[in-house]
Order: structure tokens, then sequence, then C-alpha cells
């Protein structure tokens, strides 16, 4: 890959990386609920389990769901559903996790890096990312660079969404302002469905 286009690759890793969807409305809610450091696994989860799905997506299943698409749109509808629980769960939170004694928490490491494999930006990400910039003459090393890539953006864009819930929470320590910040919240995160349902 020449180095002209790894630059792009980065862009592109970046700016889909740092713009709106479900993992980062996930976690600016994570941060204000919860705090940047309880929100980590979330985040490493979310690193992670994107490169699984980059590499699965570059070395053969985005083809699989081509070529079989009711998988693919089970799929869709498991990723969906999920969404939806996660969203109506965001929006009902009413107080800031703050102790172990608090029924909620935060997203665990397992459950973000799941969460990647029916998550419908990421889908999208990984396939645009695989269709742009893989290299037909050297698959494999072109597929590593791409993840490569994504892992050098990924952290940083969704760490600063987690760090803009953080410093949120002094503002939203009045129960109102939570109550409604999540209510908003839990919308913005269903309203990610509509790209995939239009």
């Amino acid at each position: 890959m020449q180095s002209e286009t790894f630059a792009a690759l980065l862009v592109f890793s970046f700016v889909s990386s740092i713009t709106p969807g479900p993992n980062n409305f996930m976690l600016l809610a994570s941060g204000v609920n919860f705090g940047f450091k309880r929100s980590i696994p979330h985040m490493l989860g979310i690193g992670i389990g994107f490169a699984s799905l980059l590499l699965g997506v570059g070395f053969g299943l985005g083809a699989l769901l081509t070529a079989y698409p009711s998988m693919h749109f089970g799929l869709k509808v498991a990723g969906g559903a999920y969404l939806l629980y996660l969203a109506w769960r965001i929006a009902m939170s009413r107080s800031m996790g703050s102790g172990k004694q608090e029924k909620q928490r935060p997203m665990r490491f397992i459950e973000a890096a799941a969460f990647q494999w029916i998550n419908p930006k990421a889908w999208v990400m990984a396939v645009t990312a695989m269709a742009l910039y893989t290299d037909p003459q050297t698959p494999f090393v072109s597929v590593l660079l791409v993840t490569l890539a994504f892992a050098l953006v990924n952290l940083p864009c969704v760490s600063s969404w987690t760090a803009f819930g953080m410093a949120l929470r002094g503002f939203l320590s009045d129960p109102v302002r939570l109550k409604w910040f999540n209510i908003v919240m839990g919308v913005l995160l269903a309203l990610t469905l509509w790209p995939m349902l239009a």
C-alpha cells in the first residue's frame, strides 16, 4: 500500500470513527453516567471488537453475507433489536452510577466487543474500508493494514466521546438534566437505526 493511500485510509478511519453513531452515543452516555475510568473496558471492547470485525470482513465474511441474504437480514434484525434495547436502557437511566452498590453499570469489554458484530455503522465502516483500501494483489497485507489504521485512530476517537461525557458530569449532576440527557441519548441511539432501515 502506498503512503498516500495509507494516509487517505487514516483520514477515512478517523472521520468514520469520530462521527456520531451507536458506539459514540453510548460512550458519551457512559462518560456522563459512570465516568472515564469505569468506561475503559467499554472503549477497549469497541477497539478489539471492531478490529476482529474488520479481519472477518476482510477475510471473506462480507462475501458470505452477500451470498446468503437471509443471514444478512437476520444480523440486521438482531442488531436492530439489541440496539433498541440499549437505547431503552440509556433513556430510562435516572442516576449516575458511582458505587459498587449501583445496579447500573457500564458496558463490559466482552459486551462492547460482541456488539460490533451487530452494530450497523460498524458493518458499513468495515465493508467500505475493505472495498476501498484493500489490494487484490496483496490481500493479506492490505487487510492487516486497514485493521492497523483503524486500531491507530479508533481508541483516541472513542475516548474523546467518553471524555466529553465526563466533562458534562458536573452540569448533569442535577437529576432533571440527567434524566433529559439520557432520554435524548436513548432517542439518538435509536435513530442511528434509520440508515439501516432506509
